[in-house]
């Protein structure tokens, strides 16, 4: 079937843009070196100061530097508006889009949660932002350890939320019994509605009670199936963490 013109997807992730609006963030990009660029949302800049951000962070900076990390799925956007809108009063929020998720790419061949620190901690250092707390949550959650323990005369607080860092490979097949499905890769990257559907009911705790297969399957054309294969099969047996 062919996809809308109108998408409520994009029109409610408008919405979203203009809560980080709202809150004193702004999107840009950063080159981190000549083969990674990393999309985020960090403190909107004066004008004066736009055309060099790295330069200007650290003299407007005015309140403890918080960094967002999301987890697999859709962008920060989507993961962290609440508590952008929450924390925005009390903090200098940055709020990256990993690498491989959103507008953040990469030609390296990198592709651990090891990797993804590195690009957020020299994110940092390029906006001139010497000491910051790290908030991550699921796969975000072992990025924001990785960058603790990268740089830990950095690194003020930490907090991990909704991450399997004991999980064992029991746990990863009683989800895949839980989730009825033969490959985790099925859960986790859904290409139809009922899969989408699926992954919903075991990671969202307050869902809709019902979401039409029409909405689902917008969704999935936005924010999956629309963008490039970045991630790229594994030839050997691996783990899931999430």
């Amino acid at each position: 079937m062919a996809n809308s013109c109108f998408s409520l997807v994009n029109f409610y992730e408008g919405f979203l843009r203009r809560a980080f609006t709202s809150a004193g963030l702004s999107a840009r990009s950063l080159e981190i070196d000549q083969h990674t660029t990393l999309h985020f949302w960090g403190p909107t800049l004066p004008k004066q100061h736009k055309q060099a951000p790295e330069s200007s962070t650290k003299s407007m900076k005015k309140k403890p530097a918080l960094i967002l990390i999301h987890g697999f799925g859709p962008p920060p956007l989507w993961q962290w508006r609440p508590q952008v809108q929450c924390l925005s009063a009390f903090f200098d929020l940055y709020v990256p889009e990993l690498v491989f998720f959103g507008g953040s790419t990469t030609s390296r061949s990198e592709r651990s949660e090891v990797f993804q620190a590195e690009m957020v901690g020299r994110l940092m250092e390029k906006l001139g932002v010497e000491r910051y707390s790290v908030m991550g949550t699921s796969y975000g959650g072992f990025v924001s350890y990785h960058m603790a323990r990268l740089w830990p005369e950095r690194v003020e607080k930490v907090v991990i939320a909704s991450s399997g860092v004991n999980r064992t490979l029991k746990d990863g097949e009683e989800l895949i019994k839980r989730a009825q499905i033969d490959k985790v890769e099925d859960l986790m990257l859904p290409h139809t509605p009922s899969q989408l559907r699926g992954l919903l009911r075991l990671v969202v705790f307050k869902r809709p009670t019902h979401l039409p297969d029409f909405f689902l399957r917008d969704f999935l054309h936005v924010r999956f199936l629309s963008f490039p294969p970045y991630l790229t099969p594994l030839d050997s047996p691996s783990s899931l963490f999430y």
